[in-house]
């Protein structure tokens, strides 16, 4: 990883924050990406401890002009791009009887719109580096679960993305990663949006054997690294994985039967 040039969107915090540490750790030249300035001046700040080769741009990567701003700004910086990975994202909860439609639009405008505009852009430069283009998603893109209907479609939007560019890209030498991660801890006061579109404060994760954030980024680093495709971070996504295309209807009614307990640690 060192020298390289890589941008993390949705980087102020949570995983994003976490892998561009790592990726500082192992040499990188690292951009944070986010809507909040402030929350990235202070990312930038604590990740200065590590390595000063971090910057940020703050934009909206689900506007064209925000996500080609983004690129341009790695490339002006440092005249190349090897790394992007694509974190931006927000959660919903609720059934889908009770959602607001604008809750579909919203959340797969910044989960897959949010990926795809800076990837569009950035593809000719990692053709150039035979670089990484790196997609965060969730064991929910595997299969549709209770109560995160449009997480869910956004989510497994970006598996079918990945594999067109995959086989689009087969001779360029890019390599596609795709990282489903489990339930994983949060930072203070993280908020995913409710069926209604108001926003919700999930509660804290740290008694729901919850996979830490340095954990996830050291394996999206790995895949990175060993330029794998897919990447399944939870022993629950991993066996969901392997019986959701065998077994559907098992995997079907055993959620049914544990729906309850999993609305609850979704919270």
């Amino acid at each position: 990883m060192i020298g390289k040039v890589a941008i993390v969107t949705g980087s102020s915090r949570g995983i994003g924050k976490g892998i561009a540490l790592d990726l500082l750790k192992a040499g990188a030249k690292v951009i944070l990406n986010g809507r909040n300035e402030e929350r990235l001046q202070t990312t930038q700040a604590l990740l200065k401890n590590t390595s000063d080769d971090v910057q940020y741009f703050c934009c909206d990567v689900t506007s064209p002009e925000g996500a080609k701003q983004l690129i341009d700004f790695a490339i002006q910086s440092h005249g190349r791009l090897d790394i992007l990975i694509n974190n931006v994202g927000v959660s919903s909860r609720g059934n889908v009887v009770d959602s607001d439609p604008e809750v579909f639009e919203r959340v797969m405008n910044s989960n897959f719109m949010g990926s795809v505009k800076p990837t569009i852009y950035a593809l000719e430069y990692l053709k150039k580096t035979k670089g990484s283009l790196v997609f965060i998603s969730s064991v929910a893109g595997i299969r549709g679960l209770p109560g995160l209907a449009p997480y869910c479609a956004s989510k497994m939007a970006l598996r079918s993305f990945a594999e067109s560019i995959r086989i689009e890209e087969s001779k360029s030498g890019i390599h596609v990663g795709l990282i489903y991660v489990g339930i994983t801890e949060i930072e203070h006061n993280k908020e995913s949006i409710s069926a209604d579109g108001s926003p919700v404060v999930l509660d804290d994760r740290s008694g729901k054997k919850a996979q830490s954030i340095s954990y996830v980024s050291k394996k999206v680093l790995k895949n990175i690294k060993r330029r794998k495709f897919i990447t399944t971070l939870s022993f629950v996504g991993v066996l969901n994985a392997f019986l959701q295309p065998r077994f559907p209807m098992l995997v079907e009614r055993l959620i049914i039967r544990s729906s309850k307990k999993f609305k609850e640690k979704s919270k």
